[in-house]
């Protein structure tokens, strides 16, 4: 069933949903009509009040888990609530001070990411989590030894000595002459950078034909960083603190559900899929249980947005995951506030590394 637009509530509808979605969020509990009746907020009898219940369940946007239990938001209803009616409030300034200290406690960039998660968790109530890409080697050499007509091993030196080996499948049997030109050239450009700063550059600079790499040397890179560069993406480090904030009394009345949101957290991989989701939207991100494949079992939430680094690219994403109950209009700031001051600290510069 679509869901309809706000434009198509009255007002005696809109206001009727807006209190039945806030005392749930507030609660967690389904919001009947003498409740409603009696906040004074509505001027209309239990009766009339059950009617506009009806109609607002009977358009998707409520539900009635019991019969004589009152009505809670759907996903769908959530959704236009988010969209449509909610009125975000910025964090006060307590809460802006105790996210900054969680940030800045420790001084390193990992103290940093750990204290955001920490400190989303304690304010919202949910876990909260950070998503970074695993950091990348700064290199000093590269070297390539054949293996097979088809394979090759890269062999990667890193500034504090590391090395790392890598095998590329090749299209074709490459001579040794081409192994060496290939890691020569990498080399060369590497300059204590990441494979992943100097990509493109070699892409741009091969692609317009101003290296003299042969055929076979050109092949050799392009098949290593393609190679690389889908690796990197794969081995994302995902920090959630707060688990244990999401068994509430609400929720443990519902066992079953908190088991699976528990799973659902363990699967870093699955759990960063969702927050890569939100990478490159410009603003915070909401997805609302069934929205998400991952957490549609469990009737969770994401709150989620992308922080950046001095020359605005975007690092990693932030973000809190909670019951579909979470108070959107408190966190949903404090997410996008966590986002800035991570920006903001790592644009300065500031941090030490272990």
């Amino acid at each position: 069933m679509a869901t309809p637009p706000i434009s198509e509530l009255n007002a005696r509808a809109r206001d009727i949903f807006r209190l039945v979605v806030e005392g749930y969020l507030a609660s967690g509990q389904p919001v009947g009509s003498k409740t409603l009746a009696g906040t004074g907020g509505v001027s209309l009898s239990p009766a009339s009040i059950r009617s506009v219940l009806q109609d607002l369940q009977d358009a998707g946007l409520l539900a009635a888990p019991h019969t004589s239990a009152g009505r809670r938001p759907t996903d769908q209803g959530l959704r236009l609530f988010v969209d449509g009616i909610m009125q975000v409030a910025e964090p006060t300034a307590a809460e802006r001070a105790q996210i900054e200290r969680g940030l800045a406690a420790g001084g390193t960039i990992e103290t940093a990411l750990a204290g955001a998660s920490a400190v989303l968790s304690a304010l919202s109530a949910g876990a909260g989590v950070v998503m970074v890409p695993r950091a990348e080697p700064r290199l000093t050499q590269v070297s390539f030894v054949p293996l097979s007509p088809g394979r090759a091993l890269a062999v990667l030196v890193s500034e504090d000595g590391g090395i790392e080996n890598r095998v590329v499948e090749l299209s074709a049997a490459v001579p040794h002459s081409a192994l060496e030109a290939a890691g020569n050239y990498l080399t060369r450009r590497l300059a204590g950078r990441t494979l992943t700063e100097t990509a493109q550059a070699i892409r741009d600079e091969i692609a317009s034909g101003r290296s003299a790499l042969d055929a076979a040397s050109r092949d050799l890179i392009e098949r290593g960083l393609a190679m690389w560069s889908e690796d990197a993406a794969r081995r994302p480090v995902l920090i959630v603190r707060g688990q244990a904030n999401l068994l509430d009394e609400v929720a443990l009345g519902d066992i079953e559900r908190v088991r699976q949101l528990l799973d659902e957290l363990e699967g870093a991989e699955a759990i960063a899929g969702v927050l890569d989701a939100a990478r490159e939207a410009q603003a915070t991100r909401i997805f609302i249980g069934s929205e998400n494949r991952l957490f549609s079992l469990s009737g969770s939430s994401v709150i989620a947005s992308p922080w950046r680094d001095g020359e605005g690219r975007v690092v990693g994403v932030v973000g809190v995951i909670g019951p579909t109950r979470l108070n959107y209009a408190r966190v949903v700031p404090m997410v996008d506030f966590t986002a800035q001051s991570l920006g903001k600290l790592i644009g300065t510069d500031g941090f030490s590394r272990k």
